[in-house]
């Protein structure tokens, strides 16, 4: 399982949980799987899938802002525990649960 944790200063604490074989939304919409009410955050902003061998994959949903792997923007992506996943002004560290 992959634990997203949002770690930007001013912004309420959030905590997505995603599971093997999961695809997920981030955005500000309610029909997003994991809403960020955030400045800069897209109605959908990037889909995040967790694969079956443990790879967690990052795809930006043609945003206005753009989605960040470490501050490098991405169209598409892989996140490695400890990664930081820049989404609008939120920014999420991407953590592997080995349980």
């Amino acid at each position: 399982m992959w634990i997203l944790k949002a770690v930007s200063e001013g912004e309420d604490e959030k905590t997505f949980r995603i599971l093997p074989g999961g695809v997920r939304t981030i955005g500000r919409a309610t029909g997003a799987d994991f809403i960020l009410d955030a400045p800069l955050v897209s109605r959908v902003h990037c889909r995040l899938t967790a694969a079956a061998d443990g790879s967690l994959g990052v795809r930006d949903l043609d945003s206005t802002n753009g989605t960040f792997i470490n501050g490098e923007r991405i169209e598409t992506g892989q996140l490695g525990s400890g990664d930081r996943l820049g989404v609008g002004r939120v920014e999420l560290v991407a953590l592997r649960d080995s349980d």
